[in-house]
């Protein structure tokens, strides 16, 4: 399969040309699973792993080699293995902090055109999820997609559907069933030759059986969710890029149990451009919409024009964006726990002054 097939273009042919590469071949990563990735580009597709120069340097973190990547590999033992020697600069890339205590980050997807946010109508529904996706999307340079799934199981859908296009302000919707094809016409327009399209979502919401459709045949695995909670278990372990027919490129990802914002903050100010612009007309600068008089936010709220759950998120993605920075940022750490120290100075004065009157 030629290099072009797997999303080659005038951009990076650019990026390798500005550079001597020596022996080096161009190739995409087009699996990734835990230490282990395969590569195709001019030559069949094989395994790969990574020059130690490269680990090193990477640690695991934002320059360790992600699907979608394109990057320069040596090819050894006639072509049936490579090595991973350099990343290119991405276009985009989708990034999460790692799950757990560790502040690093992690590129789940990279040079990626079009984001498919995968949520489901039955009991995954959650527009409050969506927006979290979102914002990490706009920050990734991907233009977002929202796809429903699970079409056949909802008796109302286009009530979902409109309570998610008031969330999303103008991002398409397509509601979809990957178990009938409904809805699939929609969705395949967004299928152009060249272009590379991500799912994500979490598990149970039927990402699998997307890929499975828009192949026309099963690739990968699938089971049932709870009918408790519409929860699933993950079916898929690995990152992967699948050539449709037509010539675009889908990226299969894992579910995602945890989404936590890196680097978010347009992110947050695109997903919610509308509190971001009443918050404008607010009487006070530093209003926090929290009762203060002339609150533009409060008023948006009290008159229906803005979903007090909505805020709600807005706040905690606010909080965790902020917790985050003062974690990788010792600065910024530093500049909180003055605050913080100057605030109790202030609150035990008063507390004095009160006594002494």
């Amino acid at each position: 399969m030629s290099i072009l097939r797997w999303g080659w273009h005038d951009y990076f042919e650019a990026v390798w040309k500005s550079t001597e590469r020596g022996t080096t071949a161009p190739a995409r990563v087009i699996a990734q699973n835990r230490g282990l990735w395969r590569v195709a580009g001019d030559f069949a597709e094989c395994p790969a792993d990574v020059a130690g120069k490269l680990r090193l340097a990477a640690e695991e973190g934002a320059d360790w080699p992600a699907v979608g990547d394109w990057v320069a590999v040596e090819l050894r033992d006639q072509g049936k293995a490579a090595q991973i020697q350099e990343v290119l600069p991405r276009r985009s890339q989708f990034v999460r902090k790692v799950a757990g205590k560790k502040i690093a980050e992690q590129v789940i997807a990279a040079n990626v055109d079009i984001a498919l946010l995968v949520g489901a109508f039955d009991g995954d529904f959650n527009p409050r999820r969506v927006e979290r996706y979102l914002t990490q999307c706009w920050e990734s340079g991907a233009k977002p997609v929202i796809v429903l799934n699970k079409a056949d199981v909802c008796e109302a859908p286009q009530g979902k559907v409109d309570e998610m296009e008031r969330v999303v302000m103008g991002i398409p919707v397509c509601a979809v069933s990957a178990k009938t094809g409904q809805g699939f016409d929609e969705l395949e327009k967004y299928l152009t030759r060249g272009q590379t399209m991500v799912l994500l979502g979490s598990s149970g919401v039927g990402k699998s059986t997307i890929v499975n459709r828009l192949l026309s045949h099963a690739v990968q695995q699938v089971q049932e969710v709870r009918e408790s909670d519409s929860r699933g278990r993950h079916t898929t372990t690995a990152r992967e890029i699948f050539a449709l027919p037509g010539g675009a490129l889908l990226m299969d990802t894992p579910g995602l149990r945890e989404l936590q914002l890196w680097d978010a903050d347009q992110g947050i100010s695109q997903t919610f451009a509308d509190i971001e612009s009443l918050s404008g007309r607010c009487r006070f600068g530093n209003c926090r919409h929290q009762g203060e008089p002339g609150c533009a936010v409060q008023a948006a709220i009290d008159a229906g024009l803005l979903d007090l759950a909505r805020l709600e998120n807005w706040r905690k993605l606010q909080r965790e964006r902020a917790f985050l920075k003062r974690k990788a940022d010792p600065e910024a750490s530093h500049n909180e726990k003055h605050r913080i120290k100057q605030l109790m100075r202030g609150v035990r004065k008063m507390y004095r002054d009160r006594e002494k009157g």
